[in-house]
């Protein structure tokens, strides 16, 4: 038998499928409403950033999910003078 080279990425239905589970996961660790000091708060966060990292590893940008809405993590504000059109 044959082997065959494993592959070095993910094709394009195996990156959908991560990132719908990948959402599914980030809408469980941000979905209980948990006081910012406790532990369970703290274990999931420590979870998140990872998670995160990897999607921006495997498709090269932010995760989608994240940035809907507006609600997404904080970007950098353009300098003043190029932020205002004349």
């Amino acid at each position: 038998m044959a082997r065959t080279k494993p592959s070095e990425q993910l094709s394009r239905a195996e990156i959908e499928r991560f990132l719908a589970a990948a959402e599914a996961l980030h809408k469980s660790i941000v979905g209980p409403l948990l006081a910012y000091h406790s532990e369970h708060y703290q274990s999931l966060r420590d979870v998140h950033g990872p998670l995160l990292k990897s999607i921006e590893t495997i498709t090269g940008k932010r995760a989608p999910f994240i940035q809907q809405n507006m609600t997404g993590p904080a970007q950098p504000r353009e300098p003043w003078s190029t932020s205002r059109k004349p």
